[in-house]
């Protein structure tokens, strides 16, 4: 991969300086350290810090487990000389099938394709996706012809920090970041007045019940009292 990233630059450099048109104006050439903005993303690191706190779990469960499978290894040592050559076969298959299942525990969690791999791709993408779109605005605006991840199989014997394009980055994901915090606020707030005008609708519509049950039981106490006083007069 580094390899086949070095002939590209060469062939860059070289289609630059041998092509006239091209020539006539000088290479826009930036760079990225993807690892720095990583590093400088609040929401990856808050990320990355709970799953690490998964990872150690992983490895505590995986540590218990072994420390179990070496027991029942001292266990069968211990008292082989007091069993049977089938319990002893027995008890062995029982280790085996133990390490089995550890084995298999550790891929799932920490393999090629395992937990570990995919959580952390997970994490990643977004912010790869924003840098993406934040490189190719700045590429447009600025008037880069190539953009490189320093952190990536490039190899960089030198890189003058003038062209170093990571802060430019992290700070349009900040903005971008901002922006989303404050639409998620003014979404919270018009959740939040829609509640209260509800509130302020069923609260008048409670008073509006009670009147016309006041006004029901006041029609019904002098109809009463009418027919008491009918009722008298006869």
């Amino acid at each position: 991969m580094k390899t086949q990233v070095l002939l590209i630059l060469a062939a860059i450099v070289l289609l630059f300086s041998t092509s006239p048109l091209i020539a006539q104006r000088s290479i826009r050439i930036g760079y990225i350290d993807m690892d720095y903005i990583l590093e400088n993303v609040p929401e990856y690191n808050q990320a990355a810090a709970e799953l690490e706190t998964k990872v150690q779990k992983w490895k505590v469960e995986i540590e218990a487990e072994l420390k179990a499978v070496e027991q029942m290894r001292k266990d069968l040592n211990n008292e082989r000389v007091l069993l049977t050559k089938e319990l002893i076969e027995e008890r062995e298959e029982d280790i085996l099938f133990k390490e089995k299942e550890i084995l298999e525990y550790q891929q799932k969690r920490f393999g090629p394709n395992g937990d570990l791999f995919l959580q952390k791709r997970r994490l990643v993408q977004p912010v790869q996706d924003q840098v993406f779109v934040a490189v190719q605005e700045i590429a447009e605006n600025k008037r880069y012809d190539f953009i490189f991840d320093k952190s990536a199989d490039l190899v960089m014997l030198y890189s003058a920090d003038r062209y170093d394009i990571s802060d430019q980055v992290l700070l349009r994901i900040n903005r971008a970041s901002k922006r989303k915090q404050v639409t998620e606020r003014q979404e919270k707030k018009q959740v939040e007045r829609a509640e209260e005008r509800n509130l302020e609708q069923e609260k008048e519509i409670s008073d509006r019940e009670q009147q016309v049950l006041e006004r029901q039981s006041e029609r019904e106490q002098l109809l009463a009292d009418r027919k008491a006083q009918r009722d008298s007069i006869r």
